[in-house]
């Protein structure tokens, strides 16, 4: 599941005395950001419509580049830069947290080591441009860093994320087709919920490949899908092998209840109008809403768990991961 996989690690570094400008990276303006909510969305422009970059697990943190208003911060997480919502990340302008490593960038000149987050504290050493330093905290724009045994601050204007010792960074590619539009799934995870699992909340962004499919009945091929073949194809690339028919899949995984739904899990529904025991069958992707083969529309949609409909119709739910 290479395709599937989450990209690197956060970090950032250096302080300098100089006065250069920095082009690979943003400086550093907030702070570090904690994620609040399972399936928050990094994005390349800040809103629900732009292509998805990574996306965050509770607990997972990234360094705030800045406010950018209307409820989004910019910034860098596993070395990325991007978008996220900021209704989902909690955020704090000192901690002492292993961010990674950092490198520096001072376009050839010496940057300064300071005992302090500010340029009024006493220098206790140097670092050369294209240092990597490791990244040990923050305080105010300052990164807590140490280089060759010796710890000291530095200021991020200097510094970029870096994956690794090399100083090596990650290019930024969409999870998704361009043509997909994806649903602004940042389910926040309530604490008595059941967390969800990193395949779990990866399930929905596979699925989301197939928006706009047609209908079949009988089908489970991205020619067409009926509500279980879908259900059926999108799990199996996860090496999931869930039972064919919609009632069959209840049979799959393990029961839970309509509090507890997170992103990935099966929901199901009933008509009253067949003798099966679930007449329907679609994946929950958060915030209410569901994707499935809707028999409405005769295509591969989105729909609103909380509509009238979905509803009073369902009946069951079910977790595979």
């Amino acid at each position: 599941m290479g395709r599937l996989s989450r990209l690197p690690r956060t970090a950032l570094v250096c302080l300098g005395l100089l006065f250069f400008s920095v082009t690979g990276a943003s400086a550093l303006d907030l702070g570090i950001g904690t994620v609040t909510g399972d399936g928050l969305r990094l994005r390349s422009e800040p809103n629900t419509d732009a292509a998805v970059l990574a996306t965050a697990a509770v607990g997972d943190h990234a360094l705030v580049l800045s406010d950018v208003g209307n409820g989004w911060y910019k910034v860098d997480y596993h070395c990325v830069e991007g978008y996220m919502s900021a209704q989902y990340i909690s955020l704090s302008t000192q901690a002492d947290i292993s961010l990674g490593y950092g490198l520096v960038q001072a376009e050839g000149g010496t940057l300064n080591l300071r005992s302090g987050p500010g340029t009024g504290h006493g220098r206790v050493g140097s670092l050369p441009d294209g240092a990597v330093v490791t990244l040990l905290g923050i305080d105010a724009g300052w990164f807590k860093v140490e280089s060759d045994g010796v710890t000291g601050y530095a200021s991020s204007d200097y510094l970029v994320p870096c994956k690794d010792s090399a100083g090596s960074r990650e290019e930024a590619e969409p999870l998704l087709p361009p043509d997909v539009i994806p649903p602004d799934v940042v389910p926040a995870v309530q604490p008595d919920a059941v967390p969800v699992s990193p395949l779990g909340w990866q399930v929905p962004i596979v699925a989301e490949w197939f928006l706009g499919i047609p209908y079949v009945w009988g089908g489970s091929s991205p020619d067409g899908f009926d509500c279980s073949g879908f259900t059926h194809y999108v799990f199996g690339l996860f090496d999931r092998e869930l039972n064919r028919t919609a009632s069959s899949q209840l049979e799959n995984g393990v029961p839970v209840s309509r509090s507890e739904l997170l992103p990935g899990d099966l929901i199901f529904f009933y008509n009253g109008q067949v003798s099966t025991p679930v007449s329907h069958v679609g994946i929950y992707v958060g915030e209410g809403r569901f994707i499935h083969a809707s028999t409405n529309s005769y295509r591969v949609q989105y729909d609103s768990l909380e509509s009238n409909y979905y509803s009073n119709t369902y009946v069951y739910a079910r977790r595979i991961f």
